[in-house]
């Protein structure tokens, strides 16, 4: 039987077959022998084949092979990977200037991932509503600085309503993963989108001015626009996970362009005489926040600096 993983609970999958049935699946023991290097070996998104025992337990027994996919670095097990969804035709960064901030640095380590595994993002900037005239310039400068990289970006409130309009015509008919902090809104956005869903949401930590979790695994969501949303635990940060030094360079769209003009063709960006990107960055061609971004994952050791808002 064939089928569509849209629900993982970490020791169960949902799987959604192809008549339409809703089955509880496990996998079978020694699937996990077979060189996946991640917690998850089966992930929601993923094309499935079933089987059901005699006792009728089913099993997923095949993956299909995935055009794409999102990961990031076990929180737990660092030299593993954490597959967060596969299949999907974009994702929303549901990112917040306050209430919680959301570092630049979370905001580029997510959108080099997403580049390295061949995933679109729209950036969605919520809680436009609470804002202060400061925070909405600052926030004014952050699409800016997106937009003109290459990237969509939507302002919205997911409270009030506002701009959520917007998102179900980028929604349509395509399955979109739904990522970000902890405490940026992606529940409240998703009860909006989807009537009924009633998503548990949970205030931000006023001590803190940090998110708190309230999904703890992930699903698929019907949109009534057409397509699907995949609602995710909220995460912390993403290393650079599979990824060599020389690699990185490539998943910043700007420093890549700027890049062809640097005198050696294996120039790392970080002290060669003539390259192109360091003097870019000075003349404030590419933005600083984006430079140090990359150096960040070039480096990838202290993982605490990309938990930290700046």
């Amino acid at each position: 039987m064939k089928g569509l993983v849209i629900k993982n609970t970490g020791s169960w999958y949902t799987v959604l077959t192809d008549e339409g049935a809703v089955i509880d699946s496990k996998i079978k023991g020694n699937f996990r022998l077979k060189g996946i290097r991640s917690t998850n070996p089966v992930a929601v998104g993923d094309r499935v084949t079933i089987l059901t025992n005699q006792e009728g337990t089913a099993f997923i027994t095949h993956i299909d092979d995935r055009r794409n996919y999102i990961i990031r670095r076990s929180s737990n097990l660092s030299k593993q990977c954490h597959i967060i969804a596969a299949n999907v035709d974009q994702a929303f960064l549901i990112v917040t200037v306050n209430y919680p901030e959301t570092s630049t640095t979370f905001i580029d380590r997510f959108l080099a991932t997403a580049e390295a595994y061949a995933v679109p993002v729209v950036m969605v900037f919520n809680k436009t509503d609470r804002l202060s005239p400061e925070e909405r310039h600052l926030q004014h400068m952050m699409v800016d600085l997106y937009e003109g990289i290459g990237y969509t970006c939507c302002e919205i409130s997911a409270t009030t309503g506002e701009g959520v309009d917007e998102l179900e015509e980028l929604l349509r008919d395509k399955i979109t993963l739904f990522s970000g902090n902890s405490g940026v809104g992606k529940s409240t956005l998703l009860n909006r989108l989807i009537p009924g869903v009633q998503l548990r949401t949970a205030e931000i930590s006023d001590a803190h001015n940090t998110g708190m979790h309230t999904t703890t695994f992930s699903e698929m969501l019907r949109l009534p626009c057409g397509g699907w949303a995949i609602d995710t635990p909220g995460v912390k940060g993403f290393g650079a996970y599979d990824m060599e030094p020389e690699e990185i360079c490539s998943y910043f769209r700007e420093i890549f362009k700027v890049s062809a003009d640097c005198r050696f063709n294996n120039c790392t960006h970080t002290h060669e005489p003539d390259c192109a990107v360091i003097e870019a960055v000075k003349n404030h061609y590419i933005a600083e926040s984006r430079y140090n971004s990359y150096l960040s994952m070039l480096e990838d050791k202290d993982e605490s600096k990309y938990r930290e808002a700046y």
